[in-house]
């Protein structure tokens, strides 16, 4: 009996050539299975509810943000029914960051983290050391270094929005934990007026950049050498890859401390109306295995999810070592909010936050805002 699996992700070297190289290989040791994957850019990625993905596919790449609606709709299976425990008591103890955590909500696993990610510091190497430059330390060190002109970072809505979420996370502890306010107004507004100071020192096309663009843009001869934070991709540290190979690093200080970047990467899932759910279930757990993690998934351009991988010689070898040297970054991120009805706050609160920060104005306007869009959200919780 033949089965077809169709499965969808999103459209760049990280996410696509990682599981489909990982998938030929099932099918080569599951006879009469195959694998057909479709990609979407990063932005459907962000956008397209998985209610709709999962009536036409089997397999899903998704972000950990569905997992509160996933499990009050039962749209994807829970992995926790059909896996081994022993295989789940592996992947949360090799987890990196909380990654297999946050597709975990209530006891209901919405899928295996296969893809870890956060921001982290990217930079051109051979242009800090052709001349002799320190990178920077702290804050105020990268906003002295965009006074050259080199700096960029990821400006659509979206990403800022992580970013205020990053520099909150990390003056304060008292984050999304009231049921009105997102944040205390002092810290909020400080955070909000001290992105738009490190933007006006940017060039404004970056407003329109996802950090895929600032990674071609600083692998390329454009101008650009460094990047405070931006979601992070092996694939620009890899031999042949860009012009340019990128060096990646744990964040700045803020404050005194680190930098606490918001958790992304990406989890594999398996619809709750997969009539093959047995064999899908099967390749989750082949794909998100240790031994498939640190080799064939990573070995084509996967970024994985699994601690093991990111522990292995030969990947950091091949990496210009991302994986140690961005460890500790991604060990103290910040796991969004995953209620259900969070997502409508992530999909409308980034355009306040960017048209500040491009535009200026009053940030405790925006704070106003954005908590207003907070209490909208939580009446779904």
């Amino acid at each position: 009996m033949s089965v077809l699996l169709k499965g969808i992700t999103w459209s760049h070297s990280r996410g696509y050539t990682s599981i489909t190289a990982v998938s030929q290989r099932f099918c080569e040791l599951n006879p009469g299975v195959s694998i057909e994957w479709e990609k979407r850019s990063l932005q459907e990625f962000a956008d397209a509810p998985i209610e709709n993905l999962a009536k036409a596919y089997d397999l899903l790449i998704i972000d950990h943000p569905w997992a509160g609606f996933a499990a009050a709709t039962g749209i994807l299976l829970p992995l926790n029914e059909y896996l081994p425990a022993a295989y789940l008591a592996d992947q949360e103890a090799n987890s990196v960051g909380k990654s297999h955590i946050s597709y975990n909500f209530n006891g209901f696993q919405s899928a295996l983290a296969i893809d870890a990610a956060t921001p982290i510091a990217v930079y051109r190497p051979d242009y800090f050391a052709d001349r002799g430059l320190t990178l920077p330390a702290d804050f105020e060190d990268v906003v002295e270094l965009a006074k050259t002109g080199c700096v960029a970072f990821a400006g659509i809505p979206l990403n800022l929005l992580m970013d205020f979420y990053m520099y909150c996370a990390t003056t304060t502890s008292h984050f999304f934990e009231d049921e009105d306010n997102i944040v205390d107004r002092a810290v909020g507004v400080e955070v909000l007026e001290n992105m738009r100071r490190l933007a006006c020192l940017c060039r404004p096309e970056i407003f329109d950049w996802d950090p895929i663009q600032v990674h071609e843009a600083l692998a390329a001869d454009s101008g650009l050498y460094y990047c405070p934070y931006a979601y992070g991709y092996t694939n620009y540290s890899r031999r042949g890859y860009c012009d340019h190979l990128l060096k990646a690093g744990d964040l700045v200080n803020y404050k005194g401390n680190m930098l606490r970047s918001v958790l992304g990467g990406t989890g594999l899932a398996v619809s709750g109306l997969c009539k093959d759910r047995d064999v899908a279930v099967r390749f989750a757990e082949y794909a998100a295995s240790p031994l498939i993690q640190t080799t064939l998934y990573t070995e084509n351009g996967g970024q994985p999810g699994h601690r093991k991988a990111w522990l292995d010689g030969e990947n950091n070898r091949m990496t210009l070592d991302f994986f140690k040297d961005t460890l500790k970054t991604l060990d103290n991120s910040y796991l969004r909010p995953r209620y259900n009805g969070y997502l409508y706050f992530q999909d409308h609160a980034g355009d306040y936050v960017r048209d500040y920060v491009m535009n200026g104005g009053n940030a405790g306007n925006v704070l106003d805002q954005l908590n207003a869009l907070y209490r909208k959200s939580r009446e779904g919780k």
